[in-house]
C-alpha cells in the first residue's frame, strides 16, 4: 500500500445504495428549474439580457457535473472490522476515517423528507473529537438500522471494556 492508495485491500468494502446517485440528479433538476426561474424572472422584469446566457452556462456546468456525480458516489464506502469501522470517500481529495467502536458516544441515522422519497438514510458516527465523527449517506432504511444497532452494540462493548 502506498500513500496514493489509502484504501486498505483487506477489507471487505460495503457501498451505498445507487438510490443516492438518483436522489442527487432529482436535486440538481431541482436547482435547474430554479436557475431557470430566476433567469426568466431577470429577462422578464429587469430587462437583463445577460440573465440567459448566465443562467445557461451554470445549468451547463452543473450538466457536466453529473457525469462525476457517479463515480463521486461510488467512491462512498465502508467496512465493519473486529474493532473499527472504516469510512472512505473522495475521488480527487480521497478520505479514509478509522472509527474505533470504542470511541464511539452515540450513533444517529437520519433521513430527510427527500432521503425517505428515495427510500434513503444517513447514518452519522459521533466521537469525542468533532473531527473524527463520520457519516456514511446513502444507506437502505434497513441497512441503516443494521448498522445503528451493531454499532451501538460494539461501541458498548468496548467502552465496557475499558
Amino acid at each position: 500500500m502506498t500513500v496514493f492508495s489509502i484504501w486498505p485491500d483487506d477489507v471487505v468494502w460495503r457501498r451505498v445504495s445507487p438510490r443516492l446517485y438518483w436522489l442527487t440528479i432529482f436535486l440538481r433538476a431541482v436547482w435547474l428549474v430554479i436557475l431557470g426561474i430566476a433567469a426568466a424572472i431577470g429577462w422578464y422584469v429587469f430587462q437583463e439580457p445577460l440573465a440567459p446566457v448566465i443562467a445557461g452556462a451554470l445549468a451547463g456546468l452543473m450538466l457536466i457535473r453529473l457525469v462525476f456525480v457517479l463515480r463521486g458516489i461510488r467512491s462512498w464506502g465502508y467496512a465493519e472490522r473486529a474493532d473499527d469501522l472504516l469510512v472512505r470517500h473522495g475521488l480527487l481529495i480521497r478520505r479514509l476515517s478509522v472509527v474505533p467502536y470504542g470511541r464511539m458516544q452515540f450513533v444517529d441515522v437520519t433521513a430527510g423528507p427527500l432521503e425517505r422519497l428515495f427510500g434513503l438514510a444517513t447514518v452519522q458516527l459521533h466521537t469525542a473529537a468533532a473531527a473524527s465523527d463520520a457519516r456514511i449517506p446513502g444507506l437502505t432504511p434497513e441497512e441503516a438500522a443494521r448498522l445503528r444497532d451493531r454499532l451501538a452494540a460494539l461501541g458498548e462493548a468496548r467502552a465496557a471494556g475499558l
